[in-house]
């Protein structure tokens, strides 16, 4: 007796394989489906970053120079005439205006050469007198052949001499007469005053000893030197007239608060420095400088008509090379490689590798981990300060 074979029928059993592969399926869709939303809720979002576009405009560039104080006017003060000072008539250190009597020394020997001089004058004059008399009285007398004519020659040279002895005479008391008034020692110049280097009762020599010194102080020149390499443009920009206003702060003073102006450009270049020597005249009204003060000075020594400019914190290092980040139209950056020149207050002029209209990171450069990442940029401005009438740079 033969047994039956017993078996699932061939349609159930395929079917129950396919339930199977569609479970599994489902599963591993599932668990695909699960880890792409972990990862999408696990990656940042592009980080935030301040953008501006560059800036294109006229600047006028400015050197910052160190200059001397000096006063256009120095003088050592020494009597004209020899004597015992008799009076200081100043304060060390005190302003004297042009005139004011600053020492007195002894006149009494000068005023009795100048009654002297007086007495030897009027006697002069009354010997000129009787020879004048005398020389009319020879021409009459010549005339009737009274006289011989060597008489009247003799008469007439008397009262030429005459002449000329009171006419030396009257040089004589004009000479004891100034000397009087050397006596008095005045300012030359309005100015400040040094120490007395005499004190009263000690001898003062003519043209030898030093009174004090006085020194104007308002206004006061700056001097300072432009190197070799700068001497061309700024020369330029003087001759248009530009570099006639300079700015000019003391040591220890914040920013450049003076003005002065520039009225003097030598005529060569010292060859031992290689520098051209510069003078500004500054006023000093309120006495603020002194002569042998140091002082910085910017001066314009260059102007474009359209340069770039960009924020000083977007220009990155990396070893000798300059480079910013610029942002694209599908917001990811780029590093962009730029030439810089001077520092235009908060700005830098950059040279080379930037153009009007590009956009560059200025805030959260350091959020930038590679080039080609994407960033959200916030559009801010270049420039956080007002830009003044001249824009004053540096180095």
């Amino acid at each position: 007796m033969k047994r039956k074979s017993i078996g699932m029928p061939v349609s159930s059993a395929s079917s129950s394989h396919g339930l199977a592969v569609l479970i599994v399926t489902a599963f591993l869709a599932a668990g695909c489906d699960a880890r792409g939303e972990a990862e999408s809720a696990s990656a940042p979002p592009p980080p935030e970053v301040d953008v501006a576009t560059v800036l294109v405009e006229p600047v006028t560039l400015r050197e910052t120079f160190t200059g001397r104080v000096a006063a256009p006017q120095t003088v050592e003060l020494r009597p004209r005439v020899s004597g015992y000072v008799d009076e200081i008539d100043f304060e060390e250190g005190e302003l004297v205006n042009a005139g004011d009597v600053l020492f007195r020394i002894d006149p009494r020997p000068y005023e009795a050469r100048v009654q002297a001089a007086k007495a030897a004058l009027a006697q002069a004059q009354s010997q000129r007198r009787l020879a004048e008399i005398e020389a009319g009285r020879s021409r009459q007398l010549i005339q009737k052949q009274m006289i011989s004519q060597e008489q009247h020659d003799q008469r007439q040279a008397a009262a030429l001499n005459a002449r000329a002895q009171e006419a030396e005479a009257e040089a004589t008391l004009a000479s004891a007469e100034l000397d009087l008034q050397y006596t008095r020692v005045t300012a030359p110049v309005t100015g400040r005053t040094g120490r007395a280097m005499v004190t009263k009762g000690n001898l003062a020599s003519a043209d030898q000893t030093v009174l004090t010194t006085l020194v104007s102080v308002d206004p006061l020149y700056v001097y300072f030197d432009s190197n070799e390499a700068e001497v061309p443009s700024a020369r330029l920009l003087s001759s248009q007239g530009e570099a006639t206003t300079v700015r000019i702060g003391l040591t220890g003073e914040s920013g450049f608060p003076h003005q002065g102006r520039l009225d003097f450009v030598d005529n060569r270049i010292n060859p031992d420095t290689g520098t051209l020597r510069y003078r500004a005249v500054l006023p000093n009204p309120d006495d603020v400088f002194r002569p042998g003060q140091f002082a910085r000075v910017e001066m314009p020594v260059a102007s474009l008509d359209a340069a770039v400019l960009v924020s000083r914190k977007a220009v990155l290092a990396n070893q000798d090379r300059r480079f910013v980040y610029v942002v694209g139209d599908d917001d990811t950056v780029t590093m962009r490689q730029v030439q810089t020149g001077r520092e235009v207050g908060e700005l830098i002029v950059i040279r080379d590798g930037l153009e009007a209209g590009d956009r560059i990171v200025v805030n959260g450069t350091q959020k930038i981990f590679a080039p080609g990442m994407p960033v959200t940029p916030h559009p801010v401005a270049m420039r956080t300060q007002a830009p003044e009438a001249e824009i004053a740079s540096r180095r």
